[in-house]
């Protein structure tokens, strides 16, 4: 099975302001919500409370590290470590693809492990606050596939898939 990062980012690979997203993007939000449902998604305690009523993606397995033991939250595993939150993603992509949601620094942490990129690209500038690597610039990813522009929201989207070439074991 795969460990994935699953995002969106404008043309300056910015992905987040205000621990939001950058853009409305319908098209891709849909794209997100039949990639990701059924499996297992891995986050940041920031990306859980982003969601609407701090509450975890319906129809998946939610994983959410906090790095406070304090907070337990309703309906996810709850982990409060990396190495822990490491086991579990290992534990879980042994049997089923499992999603990084973010936030940026656990997309940068788990960047080197994972086997997947699925980055949607908004011909943007959201004057983001939060970036994403520059992975065209890396040689570790290759694209495997780029689709054509399409309108979504007023903005021009392509999906992209990228793919690590020498993925890390966790």
């Amino acid at each position: 099975m795969r460990i994935i990062e699953i995002l969106n980012c404008d043309k300056h690979f910015g992905i987040g302001k205000k621990n939001g997203l950058l853009f409305h993007q319908p098209k891709d939000m849909a794209f997100f919500r039949q990639t990701t449902s059924g499996h297992v998604v891995a986050m940041g305690e920031n990306t859980l409370l982003s969601f609407p009523g701090a509450k975890p993606l319906p129809n998946r397995l939610n994983i959410v590290l906090s790095q406070d033991k304090a907070h337990e939250y309703e309906g996810v595993e709850n982990y409060h470590d990396m190495a822990s939150f490491l086991k579990a993603i290992k534990y879980y992509s042994g049997k089923d693809d499992v999603y990084i949601i973010g936030g940026a620094s656990i997309y940068r942490q788990l960047l080197p492990f994972c086997t997947d990129i699925l980055l949607t690209k908004i011909d943007a500038d959201g004057e983001a606050e939060v970036f994403f690597p520059n992975i065209d610039e890396d040689e570790r990813f290759e694209l495997k596939s780029i689709s054509a522009p399409e309108e979504d929201n007023g903005r021009a989207i392509r999906f992209c898939h990228y793919i690590n070439k020498s993925p890390l074991p966790l």
